[in-house]
């Protein structure tokens, strides 16, 4: 909701007879006037216009007559006009505005019992502040002892946590070299075994050289060998023959005689 326009003092006066009187024609209004002073009925019926636009008050028809109530509530609409008299004309000293007040009449027992139990009220309210201030104060001190523990857990917690978080990776360090080394030391066993078969090669080389040298001589030595045999072989038909003529000879030089 909008806040409301402020009223002038004569609206002022004609809302206080609807606060009071409740819906009233503006007749009723013209009479009802808090100040008493006269005033024609069209004064008074531009003052309720003014109010309509304002939206300060609503007009109802009943019958021929035209009836007009408060749109706000005293408290809303006076509480303005009475901070701005407070203001104005003590410089915001509410005692004085009061002891002033009270100084223009006399009370009803039914209104001096409103302000008794006004003060009375008033009495109690600065406690209750007093004492919500306290617990506002406090709230904070009990949290925080409640936090304490918590904040401590966390606090002891979270070495742990980062000790077992960091140990895998502390041991994959440590494991780090020793992997390193094991690579290192395959490497060099492979290198080893590279340089010894070299090694070995070089020095069987001359071996199976010299096994195919006497693989290649060994058929020369037995032709060498074989040549006299085949020779002996050749010969011996031949010596043979030749023993054998003399034989011949002398079978036939027999067979002759």
């Amino acid at each position: 909701m909008n806040k409301p326009t402020h009223p002038s003092n004569l609206e002022l006066q004609a809302l206080s007879v609807l606060w009071h009187e409740g819906p009233s024609t503006v007749s009723l209004v013209h009479e009802s006037l808090p100040d008493g002073r006269e005033r024609a009925y069209t004064t008074v019926l531009s003052v309720m216009q003014s109010l309509e636009r304002k939206k300060l008050v609503r007009r109802i028809r009943s019958g021929r007559a035209h009836v007009y109530e408060s749109a706000y509530s005293q408290e809303i609409i006076v509480r303005r006009a009475t901070d701005d008299f407070v203001t104005n004309a003590f410089g915001g000293r509410l005692g004085e505005a009061v002891l002033a007040t009270l100084s223009l009449g006399t009370l009803t027992p039914e209104e001096k019992t409103n302000i008794e139990r006004e003060l009375k009220r008033h009495k109690t309210m600065p406690a209750k502040k007093t004492a919500k201030k306290a617990v506002k104060k406090a709230a904070p001190k009990k949290a925080a002892k409640k936090a304490a523990p918590k904040k401590a857990a966390v606090k002891k917690a979270a070495p742990k946590k980062a000790a077992k978080k960091a140990a895998p990776k502390k041991a994959a360090k440590k494991a780090a070299p020793k992997k390193a080394a094991k690579k290192v030391a395959k490497s060099a066993k492979k290198a080893a075994k590279k340089v010894t078969k070299k090694v070995v090669a070089k020095k069987a080389a001359p071996k199976k050289a010299a096994k195919k040298a006497v693989k290649k001589a060994a058929p020369k030595k037995a032709a060498k060998k074989a040549a006299p045999k085949k020779a002996a072989k050749k010969a011996a038909p031949k010596k043979a023959a030749k023993k054998a003529a003399p034989k011949k000879a002398a079978k036939k030089a027999a067979k002759k005689k």
